[in-house]
């Protein structure tokens, strides 16, 4: 079977640079492109929210893409699309847009509260079905589907129960990629089976009074996939770290592949980053320093050069890492460092974070605005990535880090021990900690900052990091080889 002429269409809920809340959205800036360039076409669909500035990132109506009708029990709605290019590719990339949806609602939350439920239920019905009555009215149809966590779901079970009959969709194989697998969807079925045909609804995967959306989609999609080959195992293990789903994917265990991520060497790049202050490689590192300097300023803080500048990019959950950052909050000012806090979400963390930060002007600064040339800047700027997350199944940020010749110190987990080599006496390219405390983040943080101090060592690990090759061949090697698998069953 021919590798070429293939086309895969991406579902996500998030890609950089329009919109970002976590990892999957760098993930979806570059995993289309890598597999491009493995014979490939590949599209992207997404939800078109109100903060996505259609003017900055060229969006345009398509007039052949308008009204297009989305059927759902009770009702039908309309949608709009509209269309750009993925930034430094030519990759079509549709957003999908109703005003009462999507306007005033952004991205999909991890975990809804109570008082979102209804608005999250109905935006993902409308999403899910918008996509494939946008396929048909496009005419444009994709040999593979690929899904990514729990907001695209319900493709696999709508292509196996309503559309089922329908001869456009008839041989379109689905992926599902797990990005972290605590990140579910768990949305009131009553409140799905308004939306829902009755067919549908048979198949969803309840507990209780619940539906767990992304247990629906690992149960129909044809494969499985997530972001590395340690996270894999940790997800179908019994150490709990499946969330509940650990049964179903260790049942399906042949069909769950783990693949490292890469990174887009073109974007992330320090001598060609159009977003830092000054480029910068190995054999010229004096615009690390600007960079520095500029982020500091940027954020706020006293631009001492002397100090080691740490940096926190993250979501503010307990999964994500805020409550160890919380619980080493006394003992990170005391430090000699400067710590950068970035991020956003609870909003109990986000009121911690701003008291300390304003306890401690000098020393730390919270940054809650994180466009995509902030993030570049901070990367830049900072000498360590702090990453506290609990559950990473693989994370970009360390590897976008290293590039730059910032030094991550992580907790080990998932794609974490895949991805850093962690430091002896002879080489390495960052600090792992293996006990989930403050105590055990503290100490390797402390190692990080005792090197940093010697700038002969230090800059040897920072050598090493950059030495290293991020980029996704191999990775999306892999995944074509998969893909082609897959059309032949």
């Amino acid at each position: 079977m021919s590798r070429r002429n293939f086309k895969v269409l991406y579902i996500s809920g998030e890609v950089s640079p329009f919109v970002r809340t976590s990892a999957l959205a760098d993930f979806m800036a570059s995993f289309p492109q890598a597999l491009e360039e493995e014979g490939f076409e590949a599209r992207i669909m997404m939800p078109k929210y109100g903060v996505i500035n259609d003017r900055k990132f060229r969006l345009h109506d398509v007039l052949r893409l308008s009204d297009i009708e989305v059927p759902l029990k009770e009702k039908t709605d309309l949608l709009n699309v509209k269309v750009t290019a993925l930034p430094s590719s030519k990759i079509q990339t549709y957003f999908l847009y109703n005003e009462k949806y999507f306007k005033r609602n952004g991205p999909f939350p991890d975990t809804p509260l109570q008082s979102e439920l209804k608005a999250v239920a109905d935006k993902v019905a409308f999403f899910n079905v918008g996509v494939l009555e946008t396929l048909l009215r496009l005419g444009w149809k994709p040999d593979i589907i690929h899904c990514h966590d729990w907001y695209a779901s319900l493709v696999p079970l709508l292509l196996k129960t309503v559309y089922r009959d329908h001869e456009f969709f008839r041989g379109i194989k689905t992926a599902m990629t797990i990005h972290n697998v605590y990140r579910q969807g768990i949305l009131p079925f009553k409140m799905l089976k308004k939306l829902l045909p009755d067919e549908v609804c048979s198949e969803l995967h309840r507990s209780g009074d619940d539906v767990n959306m992304l247990y629906t989609g690992v149960e129909h999609a044809d494969m499985l996939t997530t972001t590395s080959p340690s996270y894999a195992e940790e997800i179908t293990g019994e150490g709990g770290n499946g969330f509940g789903l650990s049964e179903v994917l260790g049942e399906r265990k042949v069909d769950l592949h783990g693949i490292v991520n890469g990174i887009d060497t073109r974007q992330w790049n320090p001598s060609t980053d159009k977003l830092i202050k000054k480029r910068y490689a190995p054999e010229r590192m004096d615009g690390k320093a600007e960079n520095k300097l500029a982020l500091l300023g940027e954020v706020k803080l006293p631009s001492d050069t002397d100090r080691p500048v740490v940096g926190v990019i993250m979501n503010f959950d307990e999964f994500q890492g805020a409550g160890l950052i919380a619980s080493s909050l006394k003992k990170l000012a005391a430090m000699d460092i400067q710590l950068v806090i970035c991020g956003s979400g609870d909003q109990k963390y986000e009121k911690q974070f701003r008291e300390f930060a304003d306890a401690n002007p000098d020393n730390v600064s919270l940054h809650t605005d994180c466009p995509d040339s902030f993030i570049h800047l901070a990367i830049a700027g900072f000498d360590i990535l702090l990453m506290p997350g609990k559950i990473e199944s693989c994370g970009m940020l360390q590897m976008f880090a290293m590039s730059y010749g910032t030094i991550p110190v992580a907790y080990a987990g998932g794609g974490i021990v895949e991805t850093i080599e962690d430091y002896s006496e002879k080489d390495g390219s960052g600090f792992i900690f293996h006990d989930y405390t403050p105590k055990a983040l503290l100490g390797k943080l402390d190692e990080a900052v005792n090197l940093y101090l010697d700038s002969e060592r230090w800059q040897e690990i920072v050598d090493h990091a950059m030495s290293r090759d991020f980029g996704w061949k191999h990775s999306a090697e892999e995944y074509g080889g998969l893909y082609r698998e897959l059309l032949e069953s």
